[in-house]
């Protein structure tokens, strides 16, 4: 049987090997992602006046994260929080006034404005909890079965 010699990891992925690793659970990945938009939310309003777009480009990185940093039992919590937590940060840049109903509907409408945004994160969360998931069905299935009795 032939081996096969390992070849060395760009530095890029070594880079990205010593990045911290923390292991969220699914409630943790919603409110870190949700704190996260809120604290982003915020300061997009102070320094940008509410720029729905720098909101939405912040949002993507977030979702990434947040995707990358819960632990593989809770997987399928991260494309689900992400968009929760681009509803709680939009709050702060959404414009409403008038009360608690005015605030409700430039919630609303910030919300199907900026929909893309939104798909987006939803989509990069989906996508990297989905190749987290194939990659840990591949490894359990490459290993080798113990004794059986």
């Amino acid at each position: 049987m032939y081996r096969v010699a390992a070849r060395p990891a760009p530095p890029f992925i070594l880079a990205l090997r010593r990045l911290p690793e923390p292991r969220l659970t699914g409630l943790g990945g919603g409110l870190f992602a949700a704190a996260v938009m809120f604290l982003l939310g915020c300061l997009d309003w102070l320094i940008f006046d509410g720029s729905p777009a720098v909101y939405g480009v912040l949002f993507l990185p977030v979702s990434a994260v947040t995707a990358l940093w819960v632990r593989p039992a809770d997987l399928v919590s991260a494309p689900i929080s992400v968009p929760i937590a681009f509803a709680f940060g939009i709050v702060p840049i959404s414009g409403g006034s008038g009360g608690f109903g005015g605030q409700a509907m430039a919630v609303v409408t910030a919300l199907a404005l900026h929909a893309g945004w939104l798909y987006g994160g939803t989509l990069v969360a989906g996508l990297i909890a989905s190749v987290r998931k194939l990659r840990l069905m591949g490894r359990r299935r490459a290993r080798p079965a113990g004794p059986r009795r």
